[in-house]
């Protein structure tokens, strides 16, 4: 992975994500870190007052830009003090939505992989658990780790998979799941999410999958899911199991495809201390 991006709003959550990316770069062959914020004023702010009375002059918005940007070079000065040396770091300020801001610089910085706090990170810089996350896991090409707000970067050693083995039918792409962990070799952990077979041995039913072959460089453990609720037995087993990363394939294969479209946010901000990387 080349390039992070990294959309802050200047929330406790964000800034916490852009650090773990920042300790993230010692174990990856990442060159370049984006700090994007997106701001969005419509043009009724600037035409219409507001209830208050308050109308947003272009002298306003400048000043707010000019504010942001001096937020994003103290942040990018704390950073270059703990990223793995040569790792360049870059900011970025869009006026846009934070979805159209993600996608856009996605494809413009060329980012590999999106890195951002399961809390804040909105257009307003409103810190209450939204709806964002979800959109940018939707709409985003390429993997996403979604950082709970307290969370303390840890080296990975465990990485936890979670799959539901009926629903495999092809080989997943763990390709970005290789580049990121290059120089460190993690414990991999499989979860086979289909609760309805508990007593089945793992193994044998992952080798009738078609991501068996897949994962086999990695000499993976496999392991049946206990729980009767996906979502909590699986966060409960990486805590249990001390996994310092969540790994959910993308949603035909995975146990988080209803967290996805429903919660995602909540559910890590309230259910789990560890990050959750989206494949894509």
């Amino acid at each position: 992975m080349k390039t992070y991006l990294i959309p802050v709003d200047f929330s406790t959550a964000s800034a916490n994500a852009a650090e773990y990316a920042a300790a993230l770069s010692h174990l990856t062959l990442v060159d370049r870190i984006v700090l994007l914020n997106a701001f969005y004023v419509s043009i009724y702010e600037t035409t219409l007052p507001s209830p208050d009375m308050i109308m947003l002059s272009e002298d306003d918005i400048e000043q707010d830009a000019a504010d942001r940007i001096k937020k994003l070079k103290l942040l990018k000065h704390k950073l270059s003090e703990k990223v793995r040396p040569g790792v360049e770091i870059t900011i970025h300020l869009n006026r846009s939505h934070l979805l159209r801001a993600v996608v856009e610089n996605v494809a413009s910085q060329q980012a590999d992989l999106v890195i951002l706090g399961s809390r804040g990170n909105t257009s307003d810089e409103d810190t209450q658990i939204g709806s964002h996350v979800i959109k940018i896991a939707k709409a985003c090409p390429v993997p996403i780790i979604v950082v709970p707000p307290n969370y303390s970067f840890k080296q990975i050693h465990k990485v936890a998979v979670a799959v539901d083995f009926s629903k495999v039918k092809e080989t997943a792409p763990i390709e970005a799941l290789h580049r990121l962990l290059t120089h460190k070799k993690a414990e991999l952990m499989v979860i086979n999410t289909d609760t309805r077979n508990k007593g089945i041995d793992p193994q044998k039913a992952a080798e009738e999958t078609a991501i068996y072959s897949t994962l086999q460089q990695y000499k993976p453990q496999y392991f049946n899911l206990q729980e009767s609720d996906v979502i909590t037995g699986i966060l409960k087993f990486a805590i249990d199991n001390d996994a310092q990363l969540v790994i959910s394939l993308p949603n035909k294969y995975s146990f988080f495809q209803s967290i996805v479209y429903t919660s995602i946010s909540y559910q890590l901000a309230e259910s789990s201390a560890v990050p959750v990387l989206l494949l894509k």
